[in-house]
This record gives C-alpha cells, structure tokens and sequence, in this order.
C-alpha cells in the first residue's frame, strides 16, 4: 500500500492525505501549533480560550448558524487545546467535505471572536480550572509536568485563575492574530477521497490564508526532584517522571514496547506486581508521552496514605527493573497489544487523520501504519534489552498529593 500523499502549498500550510478505499466516510483533522507552550506568562489559558471562542460564529454564520450548517453536512466534530498545538477534527460523508472544508476555513481565518460571548467562554475556562479539583490525579499529573519542564512545556493548559480573570477580549483576539497562521499548520485527511480533489479544495479554502504559527520552543528541564501538593483527600496521588527517548529516534518503538511490559494489561508487571500481588493500590499505571524533541514516561499510582511510601517504593523498583531485561513473552505480548492498537485505529478515518497530523507537526513527514508497524516488529529481544540496560529509567521527578507528605 502506497504511503501518505503531502504536499505544501505557497502559504506554507502542509497537506497530508491518505486514501482508504474500503472507508465510506472521510474525517480531516487542522492542527496549528497553538498551544500552552506559546501562551505568554500573562496570558496562560489563552490557547484554550481561543480555541472555544472561534466557534462563536464565523465568516457569514452566527454561531447558532454555523453549528447548523455543520449537522446540515452531517458533521461529527471535535476540537481541543493542548501543550503544542490545537486541533480542529471532522468526521462525515465524502460528498460533503469540499462544504465543511469551507466551513472550517471560516472558524480559522474568519472567526467573528464576538464580545458578547467573551464572558460565557471565559465561564467555562474557569469551570474546567475548578474542575481539577475534583480530579486529583489529572491535577497531580499536571502538576508534575510544570515541576519536570523549565521550558513553556511546563505551563498549564488551563492557565491559572489569575490569567484567566485578567484576560481581555482585546488580548485575546491579539493572540489570535499572533498565533493563528497558515504556516507551520496541518490539513490531514483519511478515508474515501481523492487526494487531488482534497489539494484542489485546500488551495481552494485555505490557498490564501496568511500568517505563521509560533516556531516551537526547545525543551528544558528542571533538576530531578520531589514535591508535594497539599490537598485534604482521602486517598494519595503518586507521580512520576522520567526522561525517554524523542519521536524519530532509532529505540523510540523499544522505549514504547518496555512501556507495554509495565501497563499493557492484567498480565503486565505493574499490574501484577503492585496491585494484585501486594494489593497497595487501586489504581496504577505507566504512559508514554512526548512533545516536539523529547520524549517522558509518567507512571500514576493511587493508594490509602498508610500504603503511600512502600507503593512509592514498589513502584519506583518495578520501573527500575526494566534495566534487568524483559523476557520473551512479554516482549510477545507488548507487540500484540501495541499492532492491535495500530490494526483498530487504522480502521477510523479520524485516527488516521489525527495521526498523519501529529506526525507531520512532531516528525516533519507522514507515515504509514505499514511504517510503524514494520518499525515496532523490527524489535528484537536482543534490541530492546540492549536498550534497557543502556538508558535506564532512574531518578525521576517524584510528585504526591495528599493530605501529608509521603515518606521516602
């Protein structure tokens, strides 16, 4: 199967298109790079404000008018802020997308950014900060991404209730006209299409679109340390930190695979080891994340606070461990589970789409899943035990939440 089609057209937009015959419908993602990375200390939360702003109405369409002339299409759409960049994604029919291609390319280009919605979005950015509250882990796990970078990477998403009570309809439509730009920006699509007719309908739409995204800042860390966020719960967060090897790196697929052998299911070592055998947590788990240049695993535990320092304990060495080597089944059973991933999500359009985006924005080019999953098959036992003990996970940044420290 032939790869994705990109091309860049003269404004600098990067168009990626992967056919999928068999697909009745098509989804299309437009990522710019718009994210809390390139928020301004006084303005932290705007990324995410912009983004639930520009929905407020745009070109000739009120709001209420431009939502109906997307379920008019048949739209299923989702959009969201986040560290990088911000996503604007559609699933539906393929003899609709040259119109919802037009309809986005108003939201992003022409967005009315009305005063008299400023105060209802600026309501929701405040909700979902108070929200944090009633979510200890996410807030822990947020927390611990500040403490871990001393680059923008670090700030939050959400802003902070200072930024966002300060911010002005006025500030924030400067944002837009700083950060929203052609350039640097993605136009993914997957699904039953003609990827000519798709370059013919983005020069189209999007062909004169000016502008240029921020550039993305280079990543810096903190010291490795430990912290802790006082909050009166019943139970105690733990988190963790740990430097990993970036996108487009030769073991970048091993680091992922050890990831798989720590949480990938019932039978995986965390599982196994601190929740079913000694019983310490209710919840535990490792992930794998990255941002443009770098690469971290977190590792999240949830535990009654007189259980807090030997799960702490437990945790930190079954991480560790991974330098001792995995065996061969669990190698085994990481690939099924990260190909069956690959295989389900090579079936939706939308994560195609998602993917072929991300792609672009992290590695400058597109894959495809035959790519990945050759790349992740190419694994040996021999490669990924090599790399273990090579780069060991060690010294993490340690964060907890709870009514008292933990001990170490």
């Amino acid at each position: 199967m032939a790869g994705p089609i990109v091309e860049t057209l003269d404004n600098g937009l990067r168009v990626a298109v992967e056919p999928q015959p068999w697909n009745p419908g098509l989804s299309f993602t437009l990522l710019v790079p718009v994210g809390a990375t390139s928020d301004p200390e006084d303005r932290l939360g705007a990324a995410s404000m912009l983004e639930t702003w520009l929905w407020k109405g745009a070109g000739p369409r009120s709001a209420h008018a431009f939502a109906d002339a997307l379920d008019a299409l048949g739209v299923t759409r989702q959009s969201g802020a986040g560290v990088e960049y911000t996503t604007f994604s559609a699933s539906l029919l393929p003899e609709g997308f040259a119109a919802a291609l037009e309809l986005y390319a108003d939201l992003l280009r022409q967005p009315h950014l009305p005063d008299d919605a400023f105060e209802s979005v600026r309501a929701l950015a405040l909700q979902e900060l108070a929200a944090l509250e009633d979510q200890p882990p996410r807030k822990l796990l947020g927390r611990l991404r500040r403490e871990a970078f001393a680059s923008p990477h670090g700030q939050p998403v959400e802003g902070t209730r200072e930024t966002l009570e300060r911010m002005t309809p006025e500030a924030l439509r400067e944002e837009y006209r700083r950060r929203y730009g052609a350039r640097g920006s993605v136009l993914a699509v997957a699904g039953s299409v003609d990827p000519d007719e798709v370059l013919r309908q983005a020069e189209r739409h999007l062909g004169s679109w000016k502008g240029e995204a921020p550039e993305a800042p280079a990543v810096r860390l903190t010291v490795p340390h430990r912290f802790h966020v006082q909050q009166e719960t019943e139970q105690v967060q733990i988190g963790l930190f740990y430097k990993d090897v970036p996108p487009g790196h030769y073991d970048f697929y091993a680091s992922r695979l050890a990831a798989a052998v720590l949480t990938g299911g019932m039978s995986s070592r965390l599982f196994t080891e601190v929740r079913e055998k000694r019983g310490l947590v209710y919840a535990v788990s490792a992930s794998p994340g990255s941002v443009k240049g770098f690469g971290y695993l977190t590792a999240y535990a949830g535990t009654m606070p007189e259980r807090a320092s030997e799960t702490l304990r437990v945790l930190q060495e079954g991480i560790e461990r991974l330098a001792e080597g995995v065996s061969r089944s669990e190698l085994d059973r990481a690939k099924v589970g990260v190909r069956a991933d690959l295989i389900l999500s090579g079936e939706s359009s939308r994560a195609r789409a998602g993917a072929l985006a991300r792609d672009l924005f992290i590695l400058e080019r597109a894959r495809s899943l035959e790519e990945v999953e050759a790349e992740v098959m190419d694994v040996t036992l021999e490669r990924i035990n090599a790399f273990l003990a090579k780069r060991p996970y060690r010294d993490p940044w340690v964060g907890t939440l709870g009514s008292e420290e933990v001990a170490a």
